[in-house]
């Protein structure tokens, strides 16, 4: 099902639903902007989330966007097993419920 070329359905939803696209498309654009998190940081905690959420479409889109506001592959890599690491404490937390 996985095809980048979904993404240019995408202008679809500005056709059929133009005031939530358009509110949708500036909170994104909001989000991701420069602010107390430097926009670096977002595409690096977006890698992280894409990783846990296993979209493919946001680590392709985030990954290209986080090599693009400069962060290294190290930077990368790192969120990558930042978000391993959650998901695998959330694992092996929620086994608790497992046990007496």
């Amino acid at each position: 099902m996985y095809d980048m070329n979904n993404i240019k359905k995408l202008r679809k939803f500005a056709e059929l639903a133009p005031a939530a696209w358009q509110g949708f498309v500036a909170f994104d654009k909001a989000a991701m902007a420069d602010g107390a998190i430097p926009s670096k940081t977002k595409e690096l905690i977006a890698i992280a989330v894409a990783m846990t959420t296993q979209c493919p479409y946001c680590i392709e889109i985030h990954g290209e966007r986080a090599k693009a506001a400069g962060c290294t592959e190290a930077e990368i890599a790192e969120s990558v097993l930042v978000a391993a690491a959650l998901r695998a404490g959330g694992a092996v937390t929620h086994g608790t419920h497992c046990l007496k």
